[in-house]
């Protein structure tokens, strides 16, 4: 029984080891029409975040979705759509997370306003502290006192 144990555990401790990542290459190359349509691509893909890694554009991203992600962007693109509808597709999609900067809306508050909040409550306890330490402080004596 031990044994058994002990050999699970090893292969437990060798499998991290077989499985390692490997980085996808775009089989065939993006192709632009002209300059503009290259410049909005980028432009628009680094708008967008890859909805595997976690902090990483779609246009820095390497993983398999992003490539297809932004070949898809392109197809929107050459489709006729604009940058907002292309956004509010791929959000309809994957959600809000897709977007580097998500719109002010009532699941996003605590986002947008979170950090003044923050900043706020600091300042008001600061103050706060400061008060109470006025207060309970003595003060000195006078010593303009004349003999």
């Amino acid at each position: 029984m031990i044994r058994a144990v002990f050999l699970a555990l090893l292969v437990c401790l060798a499998w991290p080891q077989t499985a390692r990542a490997q980085v996808s290459v775009d089989a065939a190359p993006l192709r632009f029409v002209d300059d503009a349509e290259e410049r909005r691509f980028h432009k628009l893909v680094a708008e967008l975040r890859c909805v595997m890694c976690q902090n990483q554009s779609l246009a820095d991203s390497n993983a398999q979705i992003a490539h297809d992600l932004r070949r898809e962007v392109l197809d929107l693109m050459r489709a006729g759509r604009d940058d907002a509808a292309i956004k509010a597709h791929l959000v309809a999609r994957y959600g809000e997370f897709v977007l580097y900067r998500p719109q002010v809306g009532p699941s996003t508050w605590l986002l947008w306003f979170g950090p003044l909040l923050l900043i706020v409550a600091g300042g008001v306890v600061i103050a706060r502290i400061v008060m109470a330490r006025r207060a309970s402080t003595p003060l000195p004596p006078d010593d303009t006192e004349t003999w």
